[in-house]
């Protein structure tokens, strides 16, 4: 998926002068054919990531589009106040690519895990907040990013995640993609945990529980029309993803829910990350394996909530 999304901006530069790319102490040989093509388009800008957005909000007032990658939690948590205050106070079209959202920086610890950049991203005005399922979607909507108006975060998985998403199904920013049509259980994810969404619904299937699954790639604006019509053909709503509890996508669809409905709502299971510093190191599956978001584990949990 990062290559998928670095590539997608080597593509975007080609086609627009406006676009730049500003890494932020990046592993050799990142974009190399871009910086070969495009050199005073190209900015590696060591450990120094409030001035790299600083940087790119000066460029944005030129009229250039900058994409600023680095790793999430550098990203989000480092420079929160430049990407408010330089960014987002000013509506300005910057993207910032996150690396490693999530968990997937797990063995590096918990500097490194990114478990409420999505919380602190979509708390900020004018900001657009993206979590693609896999390297295919990511691609679609990276065509997207170029026109869209102001400051964009595009949170990057692990890479060589399964791919789920459909060529047919539209993939539009702001817009959800419902993978399976109605069904008693309402599952609504993104990120990777579309792709353990299914897995659930694929368990459940088989024991005569039929979900419905809702792809929300974009959690912020989230898509409440989508979100509103699945819940009221519901008995149960469920919520997946890689992130805190507190602020994500489990949140922002209840936010929606209880905003749109107010009353007489289905029940409401929210899997999603403690809100809690690891203190153990190991892989990203090892992580979500501790903390019982397996498919099988999640399958189970729903089955036991569904009410009469």
């Amino acid at each position: 998926m990062r290559k998928t999304c670095l590539n997608a901006v080597h593509t975007l530069a080609k086609q627009d002068p406006r676009v730049l790319f500003i890494g932020s102490d990046l592993g050799a040989g990142t974009l190399d054919a871009f910086k070969a093509e495009f050199p005073e388009r190209f900015f590696m800008e060591g450990v120094s990531e409030q001035n790299v957005i600083g940087m790119a909000a000066g460029l944005a007032m030129e009229g250039f589009i900058p994409y600023v990658n680095t790793i999430a939690t550098f990203l989000t948590r480092r420079c929160y106040e430049q990407v408010a205050i330089d960014l987002c106070l000013h509506n300005l079209p910057v993207r910032l690519i996150g690396n490693g959202g999530g968990l997937v920086y797990a063995p590096l610890g918990p500097t490194h895990i990114a478990i409420e950049d999505m919380a602190l991203m979509r708390a900020l005005p004018n900001m657009t907040v993206l979590a693609p399922a896999d390297a295919h979607e990511m691609a679609r909507l990276m065509t997207q990013t170029l026109d869209w108006p102001g400051p964009i975060y595009i949170r990057l998985a692990k890479g060589n995640d399964p791919i789920v998403s459909r060529p047919e199904d539209p993939c539009v920013i702001g817009q959800g993609t419902l993978l399976r049509q109605w069904g008693q259980v309402a599952l609504m994810a993104c990120g990777v945990m579309v792709h353990r969404a299914l897995q659930v619904a694929d368990i459940l299937a088989e024991e005569g529980i039929v979900c419905s699954v809702l792809n929300l790639h974009t959690v912020k604006p989230l898509d409440k029309t989508a979100v509103l019509f699945l819940t009221a053909q519901a008995k149960m709503v469920v919520t997946l993803e890689e992130h805190s509890r507190i602020g994500g996508l489990g949140s922002a669809v209840t936010d929606a829910i209880n905003h749109g409905m107010r009353a007489n709502h289905p029940p409401i299971l929210r899997f999603a990350l403690p809100d809690a510093f690891t203190e153990t190191y190991g892989s990203q599956n090892a992580q979500l394996q501790a903390l019982d978001l397996t498919p099988e584990a999640m399958a189970q949990r729903i089955r036991l909530s569904m009410p009469e």
